[in-house]
């Protein structure tokens, strides 16, 4: 192995540890994201207000997208990755209401891609 491919190959190994650091990160705010999600699903159910909320989500959407367009991302991808995680966060609403209030909610790591 020459010189460049060495270089090459400590640059890709850099590079790919950065990413398996920000994949971790973002794992772990998403399960901070569903442990909130969860409890807006208790207070949900506790006082029978329906699993989704349409006008918040629309402006959480526009939202997410402004805040895509300044960081330098696809809006239409930080969009589609919002709608994934609403979808879910409702599917968790829905089994908290039809559970009880009461009952522990299912486990985070059990996170639906059917339809998807």
């Amino acid at each position: 192995m020459n010189t460049t491919d060495e270089s090459v190959s400590a640059e890709l190994a850099r590079l790919r540890d950065s990413i398996d650091n920000i994949d971790a990160a973002v794992v772990h705010m998403l399960a901070e994201r569903f442990k909130c999600t969860q409890q807006v699903g208790r207070l949900k159910a506790v006082h029978h207000l329906p699993p989704a909320d349409p006008a918040r989500e629309s402006r959480q959407i526009s939202r997410l997208r402004e805040l895509a367009e300044n960081a330098k991302l696809d809006p239409a991808f930080a969009e589609k990755l919002l709608n994934f995680i609403i979808a879910e966060v409702i599917r968790h609403h829905e089994t908290i209401a039809a559970a009880g209030p009461g009952t522990e909610p299912e486990p985070l790591t059990e996170i639906s891609a059917e339809g998807h």
